[in-house]
């Protein structure tokens, strides 16, 4: 849990410089040596993947991130077919790029278009590097591999194009990321990772990550960081877009929740994200933010603690779906 000592006081509009923000805390990720921030800055929304986003507006959010202490941004070629990438490469130039760790990925070229080929993965993530506008990324991962035709070749193929692009020194460390915790775990123990992206297994209603992922994780040196801590919309006042995939009685049990902390006075999302961050199994989570309100939000959740009363209340009312899932790509998750 956060203690409460890691309290600052914001307002809207302030600037999160690390001296009025002190309640950052860094793990090591894995092995690599890298230290991260327990909040890492999402790049989707910089794709557009949520509304339409200004580099001006960008810009303010991920130098005030910076300045709060987040030294992790993960995107994606995916994101905007390489809008967030080139978003970025722009607004952490003058010295910004210096000051962060960046986790890109390739191999999901759109929603229903992968190429995990060796020529695919290395022909995608060249642009990224020009997007970015740099030389080389800390972190490399395969993006969503339970969506290839054929695991073994990943396991085979595309570990070897990303273990040679390390070798080249284009990226510092590689991993891969999906859904599905027994293809992860899979990929760890065959494939050589420094880092691995789960996504909606650490979260209100879905704490499976700490068992089936972290062991094996933890057995092979490998860096886990948690990705969609709302799980895709779902522990949010507003729900999940129309095309998420839960089963309608997650999807119902989650909207029980949310109206439940409303009745409170209170925000799921927020809650949500205090109970992700005060973990200290889980070395990052990787949240976005579109506006400095959004991150604010999240620099709040970071140094607050949950009400443990109605965090009770909650998982009490999550408890039919606890550790619930949906199929996702060619495997179940």
């Amino acid at each position: 849990m956060v203690s409460a000592e890691r309290r600052p006081a914001f307002g809207l509009g302030s600037v999160f410089k690390r001296d009025t923000f002190s309640g950052m805390k860094y793990q090591e990720l894995g092995r690599t040596g890298l230290h991260v921030s327990q909040l890492s800055l999402g790049g989707a929304q910089f794709g557009q993947q949520y509304g339409p986003l200004s580099v001006s507006t960008a810009a303010e959010v991920v130098h005030a991130a910076i300045d709060a202490g987040v030294n992790l941004i993960d995107t994606s070629a995916f994101y905007g077919q390489g809008a967030s990438e080139t978003i970025l490469g722009e607004v952490l130039s003058g010295g910004w790029r210096d000051k962060v760790s960046i986790c890109t990925k390739a191999g999901r070229l759109e929603r229903d278009r992968f190429d995990f080929t060796p020529q695919g993965m290395r022909d995608c993530f060249e642009g990224s590097l020009r997007r970015l506008r740099t030389d080389h990324v800390e972190i490399l991962l395969a993006h969503d591999i339970e969506y290839a035709d054929d695991f073994e070749r990943v396991f085979d193929e595309t570990a070897e194009v990303l273990h040679r692009l390390k070798q080249e020194g284009k990226c510092r460390f590689i991993g891969m990321s999906c859904l599905p915790l027994g293809l992860l775990a899979q990929a760890i123990e065959r494939c050589r990772l420094d880092v691995v992206v789960s996504y909606c297994h650490y979260n209100l209603h879905d704490q499976t990550l700490l068992t089936d992922l972290l062991p094996v994780a933890a057995t092979h040196g490998v860096g886990v960081l948690n990705a969609s801590p709302l799980s895709m919309g779902l522990l949010t006042n507003q729900g999940p877009q129309p095309w998420h995939p839960a089963g309608d009685e997650i999807k119902a049990a989650c909207r029980t929740a949310a109206k439940h902390c409303q009745v409170r006075g209170a925000d799921i999302s927020f809650l949500g994200m205090q109970f992700c961050l005060g973990s200290s199994a889980i070395p990052s989570t990787i949240s976005g933010a579109g506006t400095l309100t959004e991150l604010e939000t999240n620099l709040k959740a970071l140094a607050t603690v949950p009400d443990p009363v109605l965090l009770a209340e909650v998982q009490a009312i999550l408890e039919p779906v606890r550790n619930r899932t949906w199929p996702s790509g060619r495997t179940r998750a």
